[in-house]
């Protein structure tokens, strides 16, 4: 499932390719079909992204709220678009943007494409726990429900109302940086150690919004490889399973923490 800093670069890339134009909305697959015509041919206002949630604002109020899941995915077009390929779920063509020329997109296998009201959108966000991408966000907020909470914090960090963004690849790759078991809970969880990976945290995700990729191993566990392949992050525990720790040597471990695979490091993360 994309992580925050995905939808934060598709939010940024919409907002430069549609924001202050009309846009023409459809539904080619027809699940949207209702929604798309109450926006259509409207200004889009704003795109902005709020944890895993992208979030359209058009001249009426209006937004369009768009979850993407496991399999949903935006296929950016210059125009002219060609007729759909698959199951689209929203169809966008511009009218106006801040690029060298015009651009539709297509929106397919989302888990929720639906349309909000002002007030549907507070809600959400009001449910959401801060996101460290977000100018503002205090983490504080989360502090307060992480330090009150025997959950243990490899379950918290992907907890959204606590803290909204971050997935499995950010929580493993974070406790691991830490030195954090997974297995700990959010009370023994100290608050120098939760501001030290609440600033790491905003680091490794502007990052990952500036270049499109998670880049978390640090320049000096490089070794000379790639901060990433091509189709994955190269990471410390992540996906891992069984392979030597980069730092000590242990096998990295694998257990299944509510329903999510979890991975760390027995040894550099002891406690």
């Amino acid at each position: 499932m994309p992580e925050g800093h995905t939808l934060h670069r598709l939010a940024r890339l919409h907002q430069r390719r549609f924001a202050g134009g009309v846009v023409r909305v459809s539904s080619p697959q027809g699940k949207f079909a209702a929604g798309a015509a109450r926006i259509d041919g409207q200004v889009l206002v704003k795109a902005e992204a709020w944890g895993k949630h992208l979030l359209h604002h058009y001249e009426s109020g209006l937004v369009v709220h768009v979850h993407l899941g496991l399999y949903g995915v935006f296929t950016e077009v210059p125009l002219p678009m060609g007729e759909p390929v698959g199951q689209v779920r929203m169809r966008i063509v511009g009218d106006a943007s801040a690029d060298d020329r015009l651009y539709g997109t297509d929106l397919r296998g989302p888990t929720a494409c639906e349309v909000y009201t002002y007030a549907e959108v507070t809600a959400l966000t009001e449910r959401l726990g801060p996101d460290p991408l977000r100018r503002g966000a205090d983490p504080e907020r989360a502090w307060r429900r992480i330090h009150r909470s025997r959950r243990p914090i490899g379950a918290l960090l992907m907890d959204q109302q606590v803290l909204a963004g971050v997935g499995n690849v950010y929580r493993a790759e974070l406790l691991f940086r830490h030195g954090i078991s997974p297995h700990r809970p959010g009370t023994a969880l100290t608050a120098d150690e939760w501001d030290a990976m609440w600033t790491d945290l905003v680091a490794l995700m502007r990052v990952g919004v500036r270049v499109g990729k998670m880049v978390v191993v640090r320049p000096e566990h490089d070794h000379g490889e790639p901060p990433y392949a091509a189709d994955r992050p190269r990471t410390y525990v992540y996906r891992r399973p069984g392979a030597p720790c980069r730092l000590c040597g242990t096998p990295v471990a694998h257990t299944v923490l509510e329903g999510r695979n979890l991975f760390w490091c027995p040894t550099c993360q002891a406690t």
